[in-house]
């Protein structure tokens, strides 16, 4: 064989068809036939086939072919092998002499579609011994396929018979489906020849198949096509007709089925004509489809796929995902600890799926339920990883607190066999059924259960909530052993993370036992990390290149300035005495102490000033981070607002003004003379901070760097992300290097910033993934979980945590030649603080390391002493928690204005709505608050129903807000703005109404609205 000719083979079988031959190939058979691969490396090539697939091991024997020395006719030796072992549509796209017409390959791809289509409901009804003897007989399987089905059928019933059958018919060469419909015909398979065709079946065979070029679907072999021109016209026409057939008989029975099967044709992993061989292995070993031996095709029920189109249904792992999986697949409990990016949810789902295939194959329930920490994950696991990959074989749900579904999540449970949701939902079914709500969700009710992000399984967390659970029944389960009882079952635990941390060890110690409490609350046999497979890994997942952007002090900062000299006065009025300097993370916390304690104090004066100087506090902090423009807009929003609220009067109401307090008007008046110098330095360019300057340098470098760039700026707070978006969009530079920004941030409402919804946010990330947005700005929300995938910059603006959030911010950055920066001020500290968790990443990759070498009874002990001591303590907490409720009564707690100290009401008059909204609704407490226009939530645009904002008569601080519940007018009071105290003498203050431990009693809806009723007829 020349050189020239042996290339054009090798480049047949590797760059153009490799996806084709490896997905047609029965790998042992083939093998049999083939004399020039080495007897142990056939032994390798098989045992894949047997552990993993057929298609890995077939990708496998193509590599052997094309890495090691062939010899001579080796190529024809290995053509006469395919079509010896069965294989001879595999042989096709091997030999280019037999190489069949694009039009003829199009029609057997339509039809391949058309099995895997109606697969789920042809291996219910096909009867695979009779069908594959009339298929062996017609010559379209070989005795071997043959005997292989019967065995199948004879050892795992019907269906995998029948499963089999249809995976050997589709990879046979075109032609086969013609004969395949004479087998049904003839196995009195009638109905399913009607379904294929989409044409009634009269039950006689010979009428059935006389005229084969009339048939919708006959497809002819491609070497009967080269007979002569006039067959090749022939069967262009054959051809042509019976694509118009099946549409049209798709389009009569079912539209929607059409488009799935155009869907099939057009996303088909079979791109025969493709020369992205990279692009064609990626398909393979991500995106298969073909029906391997053992999978489910079980109906979902009609419902509508998580793609819109197919389900991919033959999930390929890596080497390197495989390592880390295998001990899953024996059914234990493991955490896989692997970057992201490199395929941690894939490897779920495979396992998955392979767990729901166990207990299926042995007749036993199985349920996985997938757990997320965050709301947007729940549909982002469903639509790019579970309910694609699985759709088609399992039921598969999500259910979040955005879902519309109107069910119980009990029947969600009950009616699917893949649920993903937030933890949380998860945690408070258990606690109905344990406190007798309702039936809720038993652990039982569960055979996996897979935790995302599992490192958050730690003391008072909503995962470790729900292993607790789990680690009580495990332990009850050891006594019913000992006992001889019946045993409750408990699922298998997956746990998923890029960075388990060292829950902030400072020694390797600690690093170790924060590793072991993660492995015992996940009652995990091992953490998984990749080893063996670390250049594949290594490969796959590549470190962005990492650089440190240094921006200068200001020399000069007379905006600041100003604002530390109003700072001053303020503490003069005050008589304070900060303990450091402002504009810290220090004095904001030594100012929040000191308006708490004067708020217990009944001080009103310093509570005040405590409460402007934290608003300045965080102007300054802006000056230093975005533009002194957005730093002065936020004191003049707070400013205009408090104006609003104590000086100027409502037009229509006159009693809307409350009474005025010295300081009240020092502080205003003090921002009101400095209004204009702010302003003006705010405007003056020359004083802007030198981080803003270096940020953008970073980002355009980044974006002329590449011809196509993505990025994500992380920064601190919601207002910084905003502003900077805001920022990058009037900043001209930026559009003409093609940057299309938006902002990312939560959808909590613990803010003063409009929060994101759900919705929102997916819109947002699915415009960064097709293009329409390339640079997020984002919050620490886009750090964890979100599947943001073509990053090539990843800046971290004046933003370091721990050593988790840095692991996965740098993890986004996952495009070749990629960038990874820190762009920080000189003298932050922030530099230091990213060396220390460099350090501690370190420190935890060793501390696994060990937690793997240790002998297992030593592994055993500490986890077992773990998870003991989890359980006491969180039935100590309990325990407290429970005390504490009961023992305070409501009438003994005391509710008083936190500005002006004013006493508003007793906790006997607090009632609660669906157990979080605390309402007074006496008449008494009515005459204690005004109540005026709500603008803050009004510019949040939340949801739920407001009537205004409720705020204290006589100095105006806002209590809470006006419900409306049901037609009946609630005030609902916000614990922040009040100070509690106990029988008269101790008094706190709380943030969350949760912290309060009294249990006050629910609202009566009867009651108030009977009450509400007569006060109208009063009115009257």
């Amino acid at each position: 064989m020349t050189c020239e000719r042996e290339e054009t083979f090798l480049w047949l079988i590797n760059d153009c068809f490799r996806n084709k031959i490896t997905s047609l190939m029965q790998v042992v058979p083939v093998l049999d036939h083939i004399s020039f691969i080495q007897r142990e490396e056939k032994e390798i090539i098989i045992n894949k086939a047997r552990t993993e697939s057929n298609v890995r091991a077939a990708d496998l024997l193509l590599h052997s072919i094309i890495k090691n020395p062939r010899p001579v006719g080796w190529f024809r030796e290995f053509v006469n092998a395919l079509e010896f072992g069965g294989c001879k549509h595999a042989a096709i796209y091997a030999d280019p002499s037999q190489m069949p017409t694009p039009s003829l390959e199009a029609e057997n791809d339509y039809c391949v579609s058309l099995i895997h289509l109606l697969a789920p409901n042809l291996v219910n009804k096909i009867k695979p011994r009779d069908v594959a003897l009339f298929c062996c007989e017609l010559d379209i399987l070989t005795m071997e396929d043959k005997e292989n089905i019967l065995a199948e059928t004879d050892n795992h019933g019907n269906i995998n018979g029948a499963r089999l059958l249809l995976r050997r018919i589709v990879q046979k060469p075109p032609g086969w489906f013609s004969d395949f419909l004479k087998a049904l015909q003839r196995a009195q398979h009638g109905d399913l020849v009607m379904e294929l065709t989409g044409g009634p079946s009269d039950g006689t065979e010979d009428e059935h198949v006389a005229d084969e070029s009339t048939k919708p679907g006959v497809l002819k072999d491609a070497y009967e096509l080269a007979d002569d021109k006039d067959q090749k016209e022939e069967t262009n026409n054959i051809s042509l007709e019976t694509e118009e057939t099946l549409n049209s008989s798709m389009d009569s029975s079912n539209r929607s089925m059409e488009e799935s099967l155009a869907n099939l044709s057009v996303n088909s992993d079979f791109d025969l004509y493709s020369d992205d061989v990279e692009r064609e292995k990626e398909s393979l070993e991500n995106n298969g489809s073909s029906l391997e031996p053992g999978e489910n095709s079980k109906s979902d029920s009609g419902a509508e796929g998580a793609t819109g189109g197919c389900q991919e249904t033959n999930i390929v792992l890596r080497d390197y995902q495989m390592e880390v999986a295998r001990p899953a697949l024996e059914g234990k409990n493991i955490i896989i600890c692997l970057p992201t990016g490199s395929g941690k949810t894939r490897v779920a789902v495979y396992i998955t799926k392979q767990h729901l295939d166990s207990r299926r194959a042995k007749n036993k329930p199985g349920k996985a339920v997938v757990l997320v920490n965050k709301v947007p994950l729940v549909e982002q696991h469903y639509r790019t990883e579970f309910g694609k990959h699985l759709k088609n074989q399992y039921r598969v749900e999500r259910v979040s607190g955005d879902s519309q579904l109107k069910i119980s999540f009990p029947d969600v449970i009950r009616n699917n066999d893949i649920i993903i949701c937030t933890a949380q939902i998860l945690e408070n079914s258990f606690s109905r059924a344990k406190n007798g709500e309702d039936e809720g969700v038993q652990m039982s009710d569960i055979s996996l259960i897979v935790i995302d992000e599992c490192h958050h399984t730690q003391k008072g967390g909503v995962y470790n909530n729900i292993m607790t659970r789990y680690l009580k029944q495990k332990l009850k389960n050891d006594e019913y052993r000992k006992e001889n009882k019946e045993l409750i079952p408990i699922p298998q635990i997956l746990g998923l993370t890029a960075s388990p941390g060292v829950g902030g060890a400072k020694t390797p110690q600690k690093a170790e036992e924060h590793i072991l409490k993660i492995c015992a609350n996940l009652d995990a046999y091992k953490i998984m990390t990749v080893q063996k497979n670390a250049e594949e890994l290594g490969e796959k997942v590549k470190e962005p290149y990492k650089k440190i952007a240094i921006a200068e002090e200001r020399k000069e900062d007379p905006f600041g300035d100003v604002i530390k000299r109003l700072m001053q006065d303020i503490h003069e009025h005050g008589n304070l005495t900060p303990n450091s300097d402002p504009g810290t993370q220090n004095y904001e916390q030594w100012v929040v102490q000191r308006e708490q304690q004067a708020a217990k104090e009944e001080n009103q004066r310093v509570r005040v000033c405590a409460e402007h100087l934290r608003k300045y506090n965080e102007a300054l902090n802006q000056n230093n981070t975005i533009r002194m423009s957005d730093a002065f807009n936020f004191l003049k929003t707070f400013y205009d607002e408090e104006t609003r609220k104590k000086v100027r009067p409502d037009e229509e109401n006159e009693e809307m003004i409350a009474d005025i307090s010295e300081t009240d008007r020092f502080l205003l008046k003090l921002f009101e003379d400095n209004r204009k110098t702010l302003k003006d330095l705010a405007n003056n360019p020359a004083y802007e901070n030198k981080n803003l300057s270096q940020l953008k340098t970073t980002i355009l470098q980044e974006f002329t760097r590449q011809e196509e760039s993505r990025g994500i700026i992380f920064t601190k707070t919601r207002l910084s992300a905003i502003a900077l978006n805001q920022w990058i969009q009037e900043h001209t530079k930026f559009e003409q290097v093609g940057v299309k920004s938006s902002h990312l941030i939560g959808a909590g409402n613990q803010s003063i910033v409009k929060p994101m919804t759900s919705a929102e946010q997916r819109e947002v990330l699915e415009k960064f993934r097709t293009g329409d947005i390339n640079l997020l700005v984002a919050t620490t929300v886009a750090e964890e979980g979100l599947d943001i995938k073509q990053c090539n910059i990843v800046i971290r603006y004046g933003l370091v945590t721990n050593e988790i959030a840095m692991v996965q911010a740098r993890g986004r950055a996952r495009a070749d030649d990629s960038t990874y920066a820190l762009v920080a001020s000189e003298g932050s500290g922030v530099i230091e603080r990213e060396g220390v968790n460099v350090f501690r990443e370190k420190m935890m990759n060793k501390a696994i390391q060990n937690v793997q070498k240790l002998d297992k009874k030593e592994y055993e002990k500490k986890i077992k002493g773990f998870q003991i001591q989890s359980i006491m303590e969180k039935k100590i907490r309990t325990k407290k928690k429970l005390q504490k409720v009961l023992q305070e009564n409501p009438s003994k707690v005391r509710f008083s204005c936190r500005n002006c100290s004013l006493l508003v009401c007793s906790g006997e008059h607090i009632e609660v709505i669906e157990g979080m909204h605390h309402v007074n609704v006496t008449k008494d407490f009515k005459e204690l608050f005004l109540v005026r226009e709500n603008k803050a939530l009004q510019d949040r645009m939340l949801d739920y129903e407001v009537n205004g904002e409720i705020a204290c008569k006589k100095c105006a601080q806002t209590w809470g807000t006006m419900m409306l519940h049901r037609g009946i007018e609630c005030p609902c009071l916000g614990i922040r703005n009040f100070v509690v105290s106990y029988n008269d003498k101790q008094k706190k203050t709380y943030s969350k109404w949760s912290e309060l431990k009294i249990k006050f009693p629910s609202f009566d809806y009867a009651d108030h609205v009977f009450l509400d009723a007569d006060d109208s007829d009063d009115d009257d």
